[in-house]
């Protein structure tokens, strides 16, 4: 009884189904000129408008349907293909993925559905650098990776790289004022980093939230987090994402709008294995927040920290006294264009056990540094202190600044032992560039053009150093107070301060 009304039944589908195959085999057999025609016959036979209007709107969702279904056989035949002819299992497909680029992953995980499959497997998201040139990277797609990679994410760059040509740019010596520093654009550095930050408005405050969700699952391993240029990042967001990363052995913060004595509170909690820190003012010379407490507890609670560079704040001599002399495993210190270092801090920095494992130092630009401090500290190297010290760099568009009075400035500072430091110490790579004599150049005022290309270089060895060593970054500091070290005079430097993913939803550029 049930199987006679079920015969009927299959009888009535399948002469349907081929009366619609063959159907769609002959429309398709014929030319496009030809389906064209009839289509224009069909529409203009039409009793009434109305009717014409249901014939469009009935060609063009019957068109519509048939160029869906053409390109998904297409991709589901391209994916046979590649699954036949791609030699590799899926296990060794994964572990060569995990060795391109984010960009090219991007690029593969949009070739084919079989591909896609490899892309997306955690493996692939270890390394994760959606830095660009261009604001082209928003909240969702660092999102979408974080989440991808779970607890196999180790390093996480984001943002607008520094502008390479400015960098290069401000690594020659310069002669104009730090009042009205410019970049090789013409654009006030003040003004410069805000517009690219405007720019970058496809990433704001929230975009490293998934480092902490399911419990900091995601940003538990993570060892390097490199942040550049990105305007919309705040504090709290910054040492929320932080706190969620306590694996962390190198961090890199460039051009955030972030206080810097919150960020390194927030570090010295939590990445007490933290191996390199380096952290770049937004504006120069104006953040001030830090406090020598807050220096002590980055020393205690962030003992490994081998790489140091703070960039553009307000650093004064004895907190920068704590910093290097309390990091004992510190090789490499930055303090490039700080405004209120005036050198004190160099007073018997060699000497003894603290320090000795110095490497590299740079104080280029340090508005503040005086010749007197760094004559004495280079007499103090020639005599033997930081015997490790490879390279040093002292060079200042703007001079080094006189003993008594910073107005008066040094562009030729005859009382640097130089040669003496070269002849004894040729191990060295020593820049020391300065602008030309500017006894008749007022510091108020930028020099021409012509007056800057003149500039020249005190000194410069021949040795080879890597890019980190050697570069440095655009700065503006515009104020004209002293450097905040007038009323400290404690020789011994003793102090208290009060002080579900679809591959066409990715929206990385594949360009």
């Amino acid at each position: 009884m049930d199987s006679t009304p079920s015969s009927p039944k299959r009888a009535r589908v399948s002469p349907c189904a081929g009366s619609m195959d063959l159907l769609m085999e002959q429309l398709l057999s014929l030319s496009d000129t030809s389906v064209a025609l009839s289509l224009e016959r069909v529409v203009d036979s039409a009793a009434s408008d109305s009717d014409r209007d249901r014939l469009i709107d009935a060609a063009v969702r019957v068109g519509s349907s048939i160029l869906e279904s053409a390109g998904r056989s297409a991709r589901k035949r391209s994916a046979r293909h590649n699954s036949k002819s791609w030699p590799l299992p899926s296990d060794l497909t994964v572990k060569v993925f995990s060795m391109l680029d984010t960009q090219s992953l991007c690029r593969v995980a949009a070739t084919c559905s079989a591909f896609n499959k490899c892309a997306v497997d955690p493996l692939c998201y270890t390394n994760i650098d959606l830095t660009t040139t261009v604001p082209n990277v928003n909240n969702t797609v660092v999102s979408t990776m974080i989440q991808r990679a779970g607890k196999n994410l180790q390093s996480l760059k984001l943002g607008i790289l520094p502008n390479l040509a400015s960098t290069s740019e401000h690594s020659r010596s310069m002669s104009y004022s730090s009042r009205s520093s410019m970049d090789g654009a013409g654009l006030l550095w003040n003004e410069k980093r805000p517009r690219q930050g405007r720019e970058s408005s496809f990433l704001t405050r929230s975009c490293l939230l998934a480092l902490s969700l399911d419990s900091g699952v995601a940003g538990a391993l993570l060892k390097r987090l490199h942040l550049y240029n990105i305007y919309k990042m705040d504090s709290t967001a910054l040492c929320t994402a932080i706190a969620a990363c306590q694996s962390l052995l190198d961090l890199e913060i460039i051009g955030l709008h972030v206080e810097l004595k919150r960020t390194l509170v927030a570090v010295s909690t939590n990445c007490h294995s933290i191996e390199r820190l380096i952290i770049e003012s937004s504006d120069a010379g104006r953040d001030n927040s830090l406090s020598s407490a807050t220096c002590v507890d980055l020393v205690n609670g962030c003992p490994r920290i081998n790489s140091l560079g703070l960039r553009g704040f307000k650093v004064h001599d004895h907190k920068a006294r704590s910093l290097v002399k309390g990091l004992c495993n510190l090789k490499v210190v930055d303090f490039c264009t700080s405004y209120s270092i005036t050198g004190t801090f160099l007073r018997n920095l060699g000497s003894g056990t603290y320090a000795q494992g110095l490497e590299v130092m740079i104080l280029r630009d340090c508005f503040h540094l005086k010749e007197v401090e760094v004559a004495q500290f280079l007499s103090a190297v020639v005599g033997g202190d930081c015997k490790f010290l490879r390279y040093l760099d002292i060079s200042n568009k703007d001079g080094l600044s006189g003993e008594e009075d910073w107005h008066s400035r040094r562009y030729d500072p005859s009382c640097v032992p130089v040669s003496q430091l070269l002849e004894e110490r040729p191990d060295i790579c020593l820049l020391a560039n300065f602008p030309p004599d500017g006894s008749s150049m007022d510091i108020e005022h930028p020099p021409s053009d012509s007056e800057t290309s003149n500039s020249t270089s005190l000194v410069q060895s021949n040795l080879e150093f890597s890019s980190y060593y050697s570069s440095s970054f655009d700065s503006s500091n515009s104020s004209d107070q002293g450097s905040g070290n007038e009323d400290f005079h404690d020789v011994n430097f003793a102090f208290n301060d009060g002080d579900n993913f679809d591959e066409m939803d990715f929206q990385f550029p594949y360009l």
